[in-house]
């Protein structure tokens, strides 16, 4: 059986003022060649479908027209399940529609996915809260999911069903795929967790959270989980949040989180992004294998030495999209900015770092201390701008831009 592992799409989402819906259009284009090109038996998307609990209209349809032709009318198995980003209510809405073209939604962890069987001979001949176990029409053995999409510590309580709140959730977590491994995954088939959680191996180094997403690393006050907790009959662990491919641990089993198909911050500069590719069979040890994506913009960090040096490396990278820290004695000019822009329209953030910065009241010059309120630093622009002080209508209005700001 082969399975193809992905996650984080964040439909919807920008950077800054840049919309990314061209990039994920065509990267969701890679996505599915891959899976017609390797032939794959079921892919699994596991969480953060979308961006925010209520996407954009062009991001709802990307979703559904992607997932309707990953799933090959019915010949592939389509699973997804819920993020943190997601509304659990709005990915299972469509679910007796999408079952009819094998597309599974869960988005509880307690979900029940309903029996079914299509014409093409793709069935779910099994279903318990957090799983379910599909039959191939042509593979011999059955694909076993437990599925764990993202939930709050109170619905995460409710499912596990966790009354002493000093018990830590990772070991009643633990008992819970343990119940339903023992119960369904014995070694006739092929038995895969999809969890959308923080995971780390005991003693490892704690991976980073995406910058700018909602962290999950206490879900909702839980506990981080650790690969240790994963049952031993699981032959691949699927994980959906963290924005960077990386293999979590490789016992009991290949655990691994995809990663998101496109870089959505600038912490996440330079990365490549994969789909991994699941060969499995009953009673062995999964082969995975990381397949690159090409089709997202690179996102890069540019530190230039002035205006010249900025122009020059702006005209040698156009095809991406860029956070420029300008070194300068001076602050940048209205045309310096102008130059800029007409020479790289993909300039999403330019930082300015003045080596000198002029010291207003007495005319002398001192380096900038970065370290001071944005507020300080504002003040200090503005006196230098305009040759007075911001009056506290001004100011009050910087505050509150920045205030929303904070909030988007």
């Amino acid at each position: 059986m082969k399975l193809l592992h992905t996650s984080d799409w964040h439909l919807g989402k920008r950077l800054e003022d840049f919309s990314r819906i061209e990039e994920q259009q065509a990267v969701l284009q890679e996505i599915c060649e891959i899976a017609d090109r390797e032939q794959v038996d079921a892919v699994i998307v596991a969480g953060d479908l979308f961006d925010t609990f209520n996407p954009p209209t062009e991001a709802v349809d990307l979703f559904y027209r992607t997932l309707k032709r990953l799933a090959s009318n019915g010949k592939r198995a389509v699973i997804a399940i819920a993020g943190n980003h997601d509304s659990p209510d709005r990915i299972e809405a469509p679910d007796p529609l999408a079952r009819e073209c094998g597309i599974i939604f869960a988005g509880y962890p307690n979900s029940l996915v309903p029996l079914f069987e299509l014409e093409s001979g793709l069935k779910v001949i099994e279903s318990s809260e957090g799983f379910i176990e599909l039959k191939f029409p042509e593979v011999d053995a059955p694909l076993r999911l437990l599925l764990t999409p993202y939930a709050n510590e109170f619905r995460l309580k409710t499912y596990l069903g966790q009354e002493n709140s000093e018990e830590e959730l990772r070991s009643v977590l633990q008992q819970k795929w343990q119940e339903l491994a023992t119960k369904y995954c014995d070694n006739r088939g092929i038995n895969v967790l999809v969890n959308h959680l923080y995971m780390m191996k005991k003693g490892g180094e704690m991976p980073e959270e995406p910058a700018d997403e909602k962290p999950v690393l206490h879900v909702g006050g839980a506990q981080v989980i650790y690969s240790e907790n994963i049952p031993k009959q699981i032959q691949y662990t699927a994980i959906g949040h963290l924005h960077r491919m990386h293999r979590v641990d490789s016992a009991p089993c290949p655990v691994y989180y995809s990663g998101s198909p496109i870089s959505y911050s600038f912490a996440e500069a330079n990365q490549k992004k994969y789909v991994m590719l699941i060969e499995a069979e009953p009673g062995k040890e999964a082969n995975v294998r990381e397949v690159e994506l090409t089709k997202g913009k690179k996102l890069l960090r540019k530190r230039a030495e002035g205006i010249d040096e900025a122009l020059l490396w702006l005209s040698d990278n156009q095809d991406c999209l860029v956070e420029l820290t300008m070194v300068t004695d001076t602050y940048l000019t209205a045309q310096e900015r102008k130059q800029l822009s007409s020479t790289h329209n993909g300039i999403v953030t330019i930082i300015p770092e003045v080596r000198n910065a002029i010291e207003f009241s007495t005319g002398s010059k001192k380096s900038i201390d970065l370290s001071r309120s944005i507020e300080e630093l504002f003040t200090d622009y503005f006196r230098h701008t305009k040759g007075q002080k911001p009056n506290a209508e001004v100011m009050n209005l910087f505050i509150e831009i920045l205030a929303e700001s904070s909030d988007d």
